[in-house]
Order: C-alpha cells, then structure tokens, then sequence
C-alpha cells in the first residue's frame, strides 16, 4: 500500500514533518538542543517509516526507484547526530511528493475537464411526454431533447432543422458550428443554442464520449518508455551516489560529508520531472482535440520519421461533393438537385445522403417522395410532386429513358456521375467526387518542416484515382489497390528506417493503425474499430490537427529531456560540493530542493506548448 500515494496522506506527513522541524527549530534558540534534537527525529520517522513501507511495497512489485536514496539520507542524519538535516529532508521529500501530485494536476486539468463534463441523465420523448432517463436505458432510435446549455449525451443524427454545437471541450473547435437536420452529432457536444431534437444512433456505452473517457483513463494509468528509461537511470544514479558518499567518508574520515553527498541527492529530477512533463503534453494535446491513449504513445509520436496515409476520409473528405450540375432540358441546375435530393431522402446510400446534405447547404426546401422503391445499389425512383422522378447511377438511368449521352466531367477519374430523369426524359446529371482536403498540400509540408521525412500513400482504391487525387502533394510514394493485409505489411517494411505512423478512418484500416509504431484515426466519425485499434484519435475530423500534435509530442519529450539532464547535472554538482566540504547536510538538503521545483517548473512548461494555429482551432 502506497502511504504516500493519498493527498490526505501527503498532508499529513508534511504537516508532522514541519510541525517537528519549527518547533525543534524554536527549542533550538532558546537553548533547550538535546530536546531540540528529539523533536527533530520525532518528526522524521513518520515520512521515514512511510518511505520505508513504500519502498517494501515497490520492490515486491518489482520496482525500483530512488526513493532509496530518501530514506538512505534520513537515516544517515539521524544516525550520525544530524538531526536538523534530517528533519530538514524530511520536510521536503514530503513536501517535494506533494507538488509533484499537485504539478501533475495541473497537468491533467484538461482531461479531468473532460471526465467531469459526463452527463448523468437525459430528456427522452416518448409517447408524447418527456421523461428523465438514465444514460443506461438510452437506445438507438430514442428521441431525445437537448435543451440550451446541456452536453448530447450520446451520438446521434439531428432531428430538428437547425442546432448550434459547441465542441470546444472535445475537439478546440474556437466557435460553435452550426448544424443542419440529418448532421451527426457526437456525444459530448454541448448545445449553444436553442433546444433541440437528437435520434440516439448508438448507446451511451458505445458512443464516441464513452470512448474518450476509456481512452484518458487508460492514458493515466500508462507509462512511457522514457519513465521506464528514468527508472533505470535511477539505479546508475544510486551507485554514482553512493560511490561519491563511500569515498568523501574514506578520504575525509568525515561521515558527515557522506551525509552531505546523500541528502543532495534526494530526491533526484529523474523521478518527478519525466512523468510531469508527458502528462502535461497529454493534457495540451487533448485540448487541441488530438487524443493520445498514454505516455508511450506520445513519446513515440515525438520520434516518427516516416507516415503513411490512407486515402479516403483521411487525405480525401470521404464524402462525395458536387463538383458540376448539367442540365439537360428545361430544368434550371438547383431544381434538378432539388429533386434528386428529395428523392434521396428514402435512401441510405452514401451518394443519397450527400446529395440530400448539398440540397439543404443551398437552401433547398424538399418535397416529400411518394410511391418510392430503391434498387439497392442502382437507384431509387418515386414520385415527387406529382412527377415520375428516377435518380441513381448514369446506366441504371439512361437504359430506362433512351439517352446515354455522357458529360464530359464523367471521363474524370474517381468521378460518380449521377443521373436524373423526370417524366421517363433525362433532366440532368449530377457530376461529385471525393475532393481532396482544403490545406493538405500545406499540412504535409509543415510535418516534414518537423523531423517527419517520408510520407506514403497506402490506398485500396485504383493507381489512376489515387495519383489524381494526390497529384501536387509531392508524396515519397503511393501504394494503390492494397488490401488490408498488404497496408499491414507496407507498415512493417517501412519500420526498419525508423518509427511509422499510420493515419486511417475505416475499418479496413484497423489492422495497419495496429502494426505501426503510431496508428492515427481520425474518431470524430471514423469506424470504432480504427479508434480502438489506434494509438492517437483526431477527435475533429481534420488531419490539419496531425500538426498540433506532433508539435505538442515533441515539445513535451524535448522538455522531459531537458529537465532530467538539467537536474541531473545540478545535483551532481552538489554532490561533488557536498564531498568536497562545501556544502553541509542541511544546506544541501535545501539546494536539493531548489533542484526539485526547477526541474517540475520546467516539466509544466509543456502546458504553454503553443503549435501553430489551424483553422478553427482554440489557442
């Protein structure tokens, strides 16, 4: 059991170990030493005896640390009569255990933000009445309210026509956005506008928030290789102590000098300054909206060389979007969008849903279809006021009407042309494509501007769509018509010339996100199995946020690093002062602890790491 591991605990040995160090320090100048000096060990051996338990408990968990070296010097004190030294170490190893829990509180403040933002209940509508639920009993398909200022409790799909989100607290996002009927609203939103409608799609359990909070609980509990690292230098350290304890008292024949030597080095930067840094750069890292599951994840994102990218929903927006409308008769270019939209609206297919989403961008009122019957995967035809309207794909179409002249934009690789026909004549096509993310030329430049020197391309789709879309972006290679067997295996033969990054949305992409060194998703609505299988969840659905967060990994390892050698160094220095006579235990005991709090005020300098801004983001 960890005494020292409570804040009540804490409190209350620091509050023993100053209470004996004042009032001995009172005894002392009013003459009364030999009490003094009882009162001093008094209020040693409280920490010392919690020291000591730790340590018992450490070492059968197979630990080892340099609290050892705490309780080295305490000892050493208070067995070579130095008792104010030792009560002086005593106050400050408790007081030093204190402000590294306080230090990485800070450090988590974005994150327990974010645990505390859970809701607890929810307002469903059912049989005409509104009734308070618990998260438990939601189900896909319930009808909640979302009144002004509460958080959507779980995902689902906007009923009302408008609703402004604020997803500031998940994602950055600097200003509410507004959303249209049919957008998919993640859980953990907070509603900055009016009350509004939501049809639960996923469980509470399930849902995108749920899954956030596992991800940072897991993210607390972990350990990066650089901690692990620390806690073997710790041994090194020991034995260089010790060495320099052993041979001050042997040259000198003075074992107050050893003394000296052990108190400086208690307790060493090594174990307080590494966990506080990454914690801190985990906490600035969820607050730009990139999600990193733990300390190891973070300290390798610090150190890719090479990243490979899927295609579709990563590089690409993953949505269709209309790059032409082509009249083909009377039809002005809006109301043959009109049409095919409200048509659409019975269909969930992808290319449905986004001529529905493009229709209501514009401002399009859209009638009801009647009479509908979808051909899965062909089209969808019915009737709309009153006319004979059939929409899908160009030859389901055009062998129904006659017609199959194609426009020219068809010719495009990577286009879907959609066809439109009123009355059993062809109005119109449709002309969308997957676009290309707005900024990615600009984003994979600023990655390679930060240390990351190969970027691949790792797609299933064909070689002539891939290389379009792509075309100006300067890849150092492109991978098209890849299984998901075949992404893993690029990932593996890219490892061997440093560590791999692997950014993906699909389900297909789970097993690469796994194999890298780094697997990214892209979570705000990314398939969960990607989420799960990835180290890193970009929780906007923007690989601009890439950025920010290599940015942040590598400004908290770099400040991890630094304040190690930095404390590291200065309490060599005293060491050596320390064998060398100039420093006597209680002085040391005091430069220690100066090293102590610069090495944590340096570690927290990772909560300022400011990357550079994307659009929308939060400062």
């Amino acid at each position: 059991m960890e005494l020292l591991s409570g804040d009540r605990g804490k409190k209350a040995l620091i509050a023993v170990a100053l209470a004996g160090l004042c009032l001995g320090l009172l005894l002392q100048f009013s003459g009364q030493e030999a009490p003094a000096r009882w009162v001093w060990a008094a209020g040693v051996a409280p920490v010392l005896a919690a020291l000591v338990l730790e340590i018992a408990d450490g070492l059968r968990r197979g630990e080892f640390g340099l609290d050892i070296v705490a309780a080295l010097s305490m000892s050493s004190a208070l067995i070579f009569g130095e008792t104010l030294a030792a009560a002086v170490v005593g106050v400050m190893y408790a007081g030093g255990t204190f402000l590294e829990s306080y230090a990485e509180g800070r450090a988590r403040r974005e994150m327990h933000d974010l645990l505390s933002r859970v809701p607890r209940s929810a307002a469903r509508l059912r049989d005409g009445r509104l009734e308070a639920v618990p998260l438990d009993a939601i189900e896909p398909g319930d009808r909640l309210l979302i009144r002004q200022g509460e958080v959507a409790p779980v995902d689902g799909t906007l009923l009302s026509d408008m609703a402004m989100l604020d997803t500031s607290a998940l994602t950055g996002e600097s200003l509410p956005v507004r959303a249209a009927a049919g957008t998919e609203v993640m859980s953990g939103s907070t509603n900055a506008g009016e009350a509004f409608e939501l049809r639960a799609t996923r469980i509470a359990a399930q849902s995108t928030y749920a899954g956030i909070v596992r991800l940072v609980e897991e993210a607390q509990r972990s350990k990066a290789p650089m901690a692990r690292l620390a806690d073997r230098w710790s041994l090194g350290f020991l034995v260089v102590t010790l060495v320099l304890a052993g041979l001050a008292w042997w040259l000198t024949g003075d074992p107050i000098r050893a003394v000296a030597v052990l108190v400086v080095a208690t307790p060493c930067p090594l174990i307080l300054a590494v966990p506080v840094a990454l914690v801190a750069g985990l906490s600035r890292a969820a607050h730009y909206g990139v999600l990193i599951k733990g300390a190891k994840p973070l300290e390798m994102l610090a150190q890719i060389r090479t990243l490979i990218l899927d295609k579709t929903g990563t590089l690409t927006e993953g949505r269709p979007r209309i790059l032409a409308v082509q009249s083909r008769g009377a039809l002005e270019e809006d109301e043959i969008l009109r049409l095919a939209a409200s048509l659409d609206q019975a269909s969930q297919h992808p290319v449905a849903q986004a001529l529905v989403q493009a229709a209501r961008e514009r401002g399009l009122v859209l009638s009801l279809p009647t009479e509908v019957a979808e051909i899965p995967g062909e089209g969808v035809l019915g009737h709309i006021d009153g006319k004979s309207v059939l929409v899908g794909g160009d030859r389901f179409v055009t062998e129904r009407v006659g017609d199959g002249a194609l426009p020219d934009e068809a010719l495009m690789a990577g286009a879907v042309l959609v066809a439109l026909s009123v009355d059993g004549h062809l109005a119109g096509h449709l002309i969308m494509a997957d676009p290309l993310r707005e900024g990615a030329r600009e984003m994979l430049d600023a990655l390679r501007q930060l240390g990351v020197s190969r970027i691949l391309l790792a797609t299933g789709d064909r070689a002539d769509v891939a290389e379009r879309v792509t075309d100006g972006l300067g890849l150092d290679g492109l991978r098209a018509g890849l299984t998901p067997d075949q992404k893993v295996l690029l990932v593996l033969s890219e490892r061997k010339d440093g560590a791999v990054a692997m950014v993906g949305d699909g389900v297909n992409d789970a097993p690469a996100l796994a194999a890298a060194d780094v697997g990214i998703a892209m979570g705000a609505r990314g398939a969960a199995a990607s989420a799960e299988a990835a180290d890193v969840v970009l929780l906007v659905d923007s690989i601009d946020r890439l950025r920010p967060g290599l940015e942040i990994a590598r400004g908290a390892r770099g400040i991890a690093i630094q304040s190690v050698f930095m404390g590291i160094g200065l309490s060599v220095l005293g060491m050596i002062a320390a064998a060398l006579g100039y420093l006597t235990p209680v002085e040391g005991a005091l430069l220690q602890e100066v090293i102590d709090v610069l090495a944590i005020l340096n570690a927290l300098r990772a909560l300022r790491i400011r990357p550079a801004p994307v659009a929308g983001m939060a400062a």
